[in-house]
């Protein structure tokens, strides 16, 4: 699955927000998916990292796995869904394998009525059941018999009805407008994590596999979707507005996997060149938009046999967009859910970081139809092997399919910064976390799971090499299809065909939280030079100093100003400590450790050896990634009061010859951050004049308008610099944002789609209450969820009170998505500090609604993050922590504590470095004496 994660978010997960984000919102915050469900019942006290008191997770609900004594083999599934009353009626023939005899069943449950229930043993008489006790807190019901059902085989029959919810989880109802505008709703299913159970009695569990038998009665006129190819379609006898669709038997697969999709389409069809039939479904009307997906899965599929050295399994695989969608994509077997913005791009209104995005979100559920459905987790513990495997390799097919993203060097911006700054955090989490209760499941979904997941096997597959890593993946996943592996049994694979001890060092990265800061001194001896090298946690508060300091297996490149791309020496740092011996170095070349910026950990530079490599900014000789990783190293030093602020404003003026977008965009978020911290002081306008005058040489450099010869960077490079000098009222980006606004909503010049969020940004960041009417207009008519998307993200950027006011209620209004609500809130909440009050004063008076929208869903998660993150007073740590003691957000716990930690540490740096910063920014511009 992907999440939205917002571009600080995953490229990948969500988690990554799906549109062309405003560029001056930089990244665009986290859709910060989640992190572990607790129940508030008890919290204890301990001794964090950093060494302060800090409260635990409330402790764990009480959880049991299904019961072994009976499990499935086959699921014939009958379903008939009322696309108007939003029920459903079904009918599950199961054949099971009863291991012990017993006189009940044990299966997940929720939110379904069983109507009757009966058991035929293989050749035996039926026997009903006599009960139906459901336990609704852990989503089981048990069906209890008259007599023991005994060892063997048998046909366990339910009827039973469910609701078409609106909740977007379970089978659940996605409303969508035809082209003559009648609103209809299709039927579709989000079942990962455990939400099949919505659908149909079932054993839950990733490990319990079986294979299915799928069969749909619907409308006649309605498509009809399911994992496999469709083998029958007859009218249905009971009703001639209706017919039955029957589907091929699925190979063995995970409850999670199983999908159903029952709507109005159209669909651009081809097939890979290795034989596998390719759909992209699109609304109706919208077949041209899925021409660019399916011109990337064609590509991928492919490339993935390829890379796996195993075929795709199913006959056909099918793409589809869907309205109504929580998540960014779901991997179904053999049918990929996704949002609109996920797969559809229009040639003539969609931006080149909208294509890059579906490429990456196809990239992602694509690898999964092998790594997740072939191979599934054996628990929800693995997880973050999907996860991060998938988020890391649809870097790897993104740059086979178009080398021209650079979109190496877009991962480190995107998963590897995000994950550091995340895992740097006291309420952190380890990558692998036990999970028990199905409430616990939602919040691992997050950017340690993807990002961290993804950032260690990046440096695992640098480790290894990319030969003896692909004999490994291979072999687990020819020893494993169609079967469940935890993360230890991929080491076994890896360490075998690559001979290093792969378990020992990733251990130390998935099973303990947090990551080291590699401390590096030099000293010059004759025609060599010694390093000191030492590694301590690294902590947001400051290096660890307390007792029982965690270390890191650490792989440790280095390279020097010899040659900037290629690696001198490698070694594995496996102690707190050691020394190092670079032979035939000159005193005036540079030593660079971590080039390509791969090794998962932040470096501090003694002051000489970082003086040496600051001339490889302005001049360019650092590469591009390592160029980016300096800065976002030394910024993260100062946010934990390890280095002045200013030194990193100083650094960030050597930028000015920068050409690269993923070197700006990383800088353009870092500013952002500063920028939002200092909202809390009466110096704000002076940071906004840093940014305009640290940004006007590219801006001028890059103009407006596309040249001949330019790429997909360029692109994305003018949309950040344009948005960032807008939103920071550079006077002539803004009067030439107001003349092209003017000219596009008149008609005359259509702005093209890579402009908009910056032009639409501009405009409303220094725009009034005619800005806002003209832009919901926009909104209003506009055809492409895209676009939707784009205005919904900037709206928040219009400064009077009132007028955010107006945006707020819009949030909550028909006219936004349920899943777009949260885009429309956070957008108000990181514009301003009136606009992060009022939005939390937002949320706070409309709890129960937003609440019962997203409950128990990663959403929840993202919109508290997104609401509050930007606080930097003491006391709104306190009182986001007491409105949510009394409004029990379970899905979100780890969430607000972890936001709760961040507004502490804003409050610090504030307090910490806001007259250095201050003083600073007004010497800059004091005339010489």
């Amino acid at each position: 699955m992907l999440l939205v994660l917002g571009r600080r978010v995953s490229l990948s997960f969500v988690k990554r927000l799906n549109t062309c984000y405003p560029s001056s919102l930089s990244k665009p915050v986290l859709f910060n998916f989640g992190i572990i469900k607790f129940r508030a019942i008890h919290s204890t006290v301990f001794v964090s990292a950093a060494g302060q008191n800090r409260e635990t997770m409330p402790e764990r609900r009480p959880f049991v796995r299904l019961p072994t004594d009976v499990y499935p083999v086959n699921y014939g599934l009958s379903l008939k869904p009322d696309l108007i009353d939003f029920t459903f009626e079904g009918k599950l023939e199961a054949v099971v394998e009863v291991t012990q005899a017993t006189n009940q069943i044990v299966m997940n449950c929720a939110d379904i009525d069983i109507i009757t229930a009966s058991f035929v043993p293989e050749g035996g008489e039926e026997i009903n059941a006599t009960g139906f006790n459901y336990q609704n807190e852990d989503e089981k019901v048990t069906l209890s018999f008259p007599s023991a059902l005994q060892k063997g085989s048998g046909t366990l029959k339910i009827d039973f009805v469910g609701e078409l919810n609106d909740k977007m989880k379970g089978f659940y109802r996605s409303k969508y407008a035809t082209p003559a505008g009648e609103v209809r709703y299709a039927a579709v299913t989000q079942f990962e994590a455990t939400d099949a159970r919505r659908a149909f009695p079932c054993w839950d569990e990733p490990a319990i596999k079986a294979t299915f038998d799928i069969t749909l009665i619907v409308p006649k006129d309605r498509v009809a979707l399911s994992n496999m190819n469709v083998i029958d379609r007859k009218p249905y006898p009971e009703d001639e507005s209706r017919v039955e669709v029957k589907f091929a038997t699925t190979p063995i697969m995970s409850t999670y996997l199983v999908a159903f999709v029952i709507g109005e389409y159209d669909f651009v069809e081809s097939q890979s060149s290795d034989g596998v039939t390719v759909r992209v479904y699109t609304p109706i009307g919208k077949a041209e938009q899925g021409k660019f997906a399916l011109e990337v899965a064609t590509k991928t599929l492919p490339f993935y046999k390829d890379y796996f050295s195993v075929p795709y399994p199913l006959p056909k695989i099918d793409l589809i967009a869907i309205a109504d969608f929580a998540a960014g994509a779901m991997e179904n077997w053999g049918l990929v859910t996704y949002r609109e913005t996920a797969l559809l791009i229009d040639p003539k209104n969609s931006c080149s970081s909208s294509r890059q995005w579906v490429a990456l979100v196809v990239g992602h559920e694509l690898a999964h139809q092998w790594f997740g459905n072939l191979v599934t987790m054996e628990w929800w513990t693995h997880l973050w092997l999907n996860e991060g495997f998938a988020s890391w390799i649809e870097y790897l097919c993104v740059d086979h399919c178009f080398p021209e993203y650079d979109i190496w060097t877009q991962f480190v911006s995107a998963d590897y910064t995000r994950a550091l700054d995340l895992d740097a955090l006291d309420n952190s989490h380890p990558i692998e976390v036990n999970v028990g209760h199905p409430s616990e499941v939602d919040e691992i979904f997050d950017a340690i799971s993807y990002s961290k997941g993804a950032s260690v096997i990046r440096m695992l597959h640098n480790y290894i090499g990319d030969e003896d890593f692909r004999k490994g993946m291979n072999a687990y996943l020819l020893k494993f299809q169609h079967k469940n592996a935890s993360t230890e049994d991929l080491w076994d694979c890896l360490e075998q065909a690559s001979g290093k001890p792969i378990a020992a060092v990733m251990g130390s990265w998935t099973k303990q939280m947090g990551f080291p800061i590699i401390v590096v001194d030099q000293e010059q001896v004759r025609d060599d030079r010694i390093l000191k090298i030492s590694q301590k946690k690294f902590c947001a508060s400051g290096p660890h100093n307390g007792e029982d300091c965690p270390s890191w297996m650490v792989p440790i490149s280095i390279c020097t100003s010899e040659d900037p791309t290629c690696t001198k020496l490698k070694v594995l740092l496996d102690r707190p400590e050691t020394t190092i011996t670079l032979n035939n170095i000159n005193p005036d070349q540079w030593v660079k450790i971590n080039p390509g910026t791969v090794g998962f950990y932040r470096i501090q530079y003694s002051s000489c050896m970082l003086e040496s490599l600051l001339p490889g900014i302005r001049d360019l000789t650092l590469q591009p990634v390592d160029r980016l990783g300096l800065q976002n190293d030394l910024f993260s030093l100062s946010r934990a009061g390890m280095i002045s602020t200013v030194e990193v404003l100083k650094l960030m003026e050597a930028f000015v010859n920068e050409p690269n977008y993923t070197v700006w965009s990383d800088l353009s978020c870092n500013l952002g951050v500063l920028s939002s911290l200092l909202s809390h002081t009466d110096f704000h306008e002076e940071i906004q004049e840093f940014i305009r005058d640290l940004f006007t040489p590219i801006g001028l450099k890059l103009g407006w308008d596309s040249k001949q010869g330019e790429g997909h960077l360029d692109a994305l490079l003018r949309g950040l610099v344009l948005g960032k000098l807008g939103k920071a009222g550079h006077k002539p980006t803004l009067e030439e944002a107001r003349r092209r606004f003017k000219d596009h909503v008149e008609g005359k010049q259509t702005l093209s789609a890579d402009l908009r969020s910056p032009v639409y940004l501009t405009v409303l960041k220094h725009g009034d209450s005619g800005t806002l009417d003209t832009m919901l207009k926009l909104h209003k008519q506009a055809d492409m969820q895209e676009e939707r998307n784009r205005i919904e993200r900037v709206l928040g950027a219009i400064s009077a009170p009132d007028l955010i006011q107006k945006v707020l209620n819009f949030a909550l209004s028909e006219e936004v998505r349920p899943q777009d609500t949260v885009s429309v809130i956070g957008g108000v909440a990181g514009s301003s500090k009136h606009g992060r009050k009022a939005a939390w004063k937002f949320v706070k008076d409309n709890w129960e609604e937003l609440h019962n929208r997203y409950q128990g869903g990663f959403l929840i998660s993202r919109l508290i993050k997104l609401s509050v993150d930007g606080f930097a007073v003491d006391k709104m740590a306190a009182e986001v922590k007491s409105f949510f003691e009394s409004h029990h957000a379970p899905a979100a716990e780890r969430t607000v504590q972890q936001c709760c930690e961040n507004i502490l540490l804003n409050a610090a740096w504030l307090k910490r470095d806001a007259d250095d910063i201050h003083q600073y920014l007004l010497q800059r511009k004091a005339p010489p004496v």
